[in-house]
């Protein structure tokens, strides 16, 4: 009996290069297809957006101009958060402990 070894020969350079080539090409094509779709799926949200913003900057203005006359009691909100922020990751590293 005589064996048959049959050698699958590597493509070539060029070969791989057309392949890559290929491939790239498809993922623009894909990608130009999702910008697509995700351009139509959020432009409600970006209509939206649009008549919110001057009355958001106007109450951003606002508070801005509180803050800056009266920085204390930012402050002291401010130390709360904080200090409400460090006991939640105290109780959530004794509770990971504990468990």
């Amino acid at each position: 009996m005589t064996r048959h070894n049959s050698v699958v020969k590597p493509p070539s350079r060029a070969e791989r290069k057309a392949a890559l080539l290929a491939e790239l090409e498809q993922q623009r094509i894909d990608i130009l297809v999702d910008s697509d779709t995700l351009k139509r799926a959020s432009s409600p949200l970006d209509s939206n957006w649009r008549s919110l913003k001057l009355p958001l900057y106007a109450i951003g203005g606002i508070a801005v101009l509180r803050i800056m006359r009266h920085p204390g009691g930012t402050m002291a909100v401010g130390r709360k958060a904080l200090a409400g922020y460090m006991l939640f990751r105290k109780l959530k590293l004794l509770t990971k402990v504990a468990t």
